[in-house]
C-alpha cells in the first residue's frame, strides 16, 4: 500500500482552483522531488497532507488514513516560512519538540547543532536568517517519522546553506520512509531525488523516476523540467 495516497483530489479557493482532480500514489523509502513554478499546487497539497486545508472533493491517505490527529504522529513537517517561537534558545526548542513528539530524537538533534557551533542558550531571533532555517530543518529531521514533508527547505538561503540543508536530510531520514521534497530550484536538489513529480496550474503533468526521466529525454531533470515549463 502506498504511504502517500491522492485520489481525484480537488482544492478550489473560491473561483481559483489550485489542485484539479490529481491522482498520485507514492511509496516508502523514496525522496521524491514536488516540482512546479510557484502557483503550481506544491505548497496546497502538503496543506491538504497535513490537515491544515480540507479538500474540496477527492481524498488523500497518509499510511492509509485520512489526515488528522494520527497521521501527525508520523509526519514531520517543514512548511516555507518560519514557526518557531523567536524567544526560545536551542536547548528550549528540544525540549519543545520532544514534548510534542514521541519520535523526536534529541541526541540527533545535538549532534547537527552542534556541528554548526551554536550555543545551546542562543536565542532563534539572534541567528542570521540561513541559520535560523537550519534550525529549523534539524528539529524536523531529528524525528523518526514516516512521511517528511519538506515544503521549499532550500528557496531564500545561499548556495553553501543548500549544499548544508540537502546533505542533513539525506543523512538522517528514516530509510523506510517517505520525504518530499517541493521546490522549484530543481538544478539544487535533482541529485538526491529517486522521483519526481511535475506540477503544472494544479495538475500533475509528470511522475516518473528520476533516472527514467534522464534516459528517455537525455536531459537533466532540471533541463527537461525547464522544457516542460517553458514560457
Amino acid at each position: 500500500m502506498s504511504i502517500f495516497a491522492c485520489q481525484n483530489l480537488t482544492k478550489r479557493y473560491g473561483k481559483l482552483t489550485a489542485l484539479d482532480n490529481i491522482d498520485l500514489e507514492l511509496e516508502s523509502g523514496r525522496i521524491v522531488g514536488l516540482l512546479g513554478p510557484n502557483g503550481s499546487g506544491k505548497t496546497t497539497l502538503i496543506k491538504l497532507a497535513n490537515r491544515l486545508l480540507q479538500p474540496t472533493s477527492g481524498s488523500i491517505l497518509i499510511d492509509g488514513k485520512a489526515p488528522g490527529v494520527a497521521t501527525k504522529k508520523s509526519i514531520a513537517y517543514l512548511p516555507d516560512k518560519e514557526y518557531l517561537p523567536d524567544w526560545m534558545n536551542t536547548r528550549q526548542l528540544m525540549h519543545f519538540y520532544g514534548d510534542f513528539y514521541d519520535d523526536f530524537d534529541p541526541r540527533r538533534a545535538s549532534v547537527m547543532l552542534s556541528s554548526l557551533d551554536i550555543p545551546s542558550d542562543m536565542v532563534l531571533k539572534k541567528m542570521s536568517k540561513g541559520t535560523r532555517e537550519k534550525v529549523q530543518l534539524i528539529l524536523t529531521m531529528s524525528r523518526r517519522a514516516k512521511v517528511y514533508l519538506l515544503d521549499e527547505p532550500i528557496a531564500g538561503v545561499d548556495p553553501a546553506a543548500r549544499d548544508y540543508i540537502l546533505r542533513t536530510i539525506i543523512q538522517n531520514y528514516e530509510e523506510n520512509s517517505l520525504v518530499l521534497i517541493s521546490t522549484h530550484l530543481i538544478a539544487d536538489v535533482e541529485s538526491v531525488l529517486d522521483e519526481a513529480v511535475f506540477l503544472k496550474q494544479g495538475h500533475i503533468v509528470l511522475h516518473k523516476p528520476a533516472d527514467e526521466i534522464r534516459t528517455e529525454t537525455g536531459k537533466s531533470v532540471d533541463e527537461y523540467f525547464r522544457e516542460v515549463f517553458r514560457c
